[in-house]
């Protein structure tokens, strides 16, 4: 079982840049991909990118691509966020996830564990 936590978030002026950690609990932490996914209010899940397990593949949403860079340490087990250049749309709860399959990993459904979320909210 892992067990995830998102920190990180907050209040950003457009422009500017946050950059979100995930910790992960368990020692097969290194065996599950891990993604990245939004809600904003009244709206479903939207993938924002995603890392293979080894951290050989990325994987971004189009609306994020260029601005954001997902990356892993498997020895610290920790998967961060970096987002640059940030939009008042890219304001949403955002959430880690792990999935132990590989497949699309732009699909909610692909993943096993899910973090609380972290608050971003980027004002114009």
């Amino acid at each position: 079982q892992v067990q995830l936590e998102e920190s990180g978030g907050g209040l950003v002026q457009a422009g500017g840049s946050l950059r979100l950690s995930c910790a992960a609990s368990g020692r097969t932490f290194r065996s599950y991909h891990m993604g990245w996914f939004r809600q904003a209010p009244g709206k479903e899940h939207e993938f924002v990118a995603a890392i293979s397990w080894s951290g050989g593949s990325t994987e971004y949403a189009d609306s994020v691509k260029g601005r954001f860079t997902i990356s892993r340490d498997n020895a610290k087990n920790t998967v961060d966020l970096q987002m640059n250049s940030l939009k008042p749309e890219d304001t949403a709860v955002y959430y880690c996830a792990a999935a132990y399959n590989s497949g699309t990993y732009r699909s909610p459904m692909l993943y096993d564990y899910w973090g609380q979320g972290t608050q971003v909210t980027v004002s114009s």
